[in-house]
């Protein structure tokens, strides 16, 4: 009678702490998969640059990000690719994120997502800007960095937004703040779930 009542004390506490690792908070963060930035605009940038910075950023706030060789698509709405997936799959991740550079100019038709804005359209007095300077201030528009994380197994993104950033002579370094701000909104998304 007394190994029926230690066995069954046994399996108790072996199902209850199993449900409990289940429902509780996750002891270690989640693994973010970060697929290289996707360029959707005329304008140039170094997409590799901006991976690393988006990585380091999540890293910073204690997201365990992992970046990725699979590329972010040049569709719109956001959707993962197979390139995606296999790797997600290979590097075991919880979620996976893409982001694009987009110019709302070239896109007007299509549906956009809730926008964050970061600073707005005004003249450019950048000494180094081969625009601006000498011949006056020019206007430059706002580039739209879209950005949408996936839970794995589900084709629905858990968070789909942009951020609008105003690029200056060098657009790389413009929109690095925006990789900060990305990496930001994710680790607040992350930690609601």
């Amino acid at each position: 009678m007394r190994l029926f009542s230690l066995a069954a004390t046994a399996a108790f506490l072996g199902l209850s702490t199993g449900i409990f690792a289940q429902d509780g908070p996750r002891s270690e963060p989640a693994k973010v998969c970060v697929a290289v930035v996707g360029n959707a605009s005329t304008t140039s940038a170094f997409v590799e640059h901006l991976t690393e910075r988006l990585v380091k950023s999540l890293k910073q706030n204690k997201v365990g990000a992992v970046a990725m060789d699979s590329s972010t698509s040049s569709r719109y709405p956001l959707q993962l690719s197979k390139d995606n997936g296999h790797e997600s799959q290979q590097k075991n991740c919880d979620y996976l994120l893409l982001t694009q550079i987009r110019d709302p100019r070239q896109h007007l038709l299509e549906p956009q997502a809730p926008q964050i804005s970061i600073g707005g359209r005004v003249p450019s007095v950048d000494a180094s800007d081969p625009m601006g300077g000498s011949s006056g201030p020019v206007h430059r528009d706002n580039l739209e960095v879209a950005f949408a994380l996936f839970r794995i197994g589900r084709f629905k993104p858990v968070l789909d937004t942009s951020v609008l950033e105003r690029p200056s002579a060098n657009v790389s370094d413009t929109l690095l703040p925006a990789m900060d701000h990305e990496a930001n909104r994710v680790d607040h998304e992350l930690k609601k779930h």
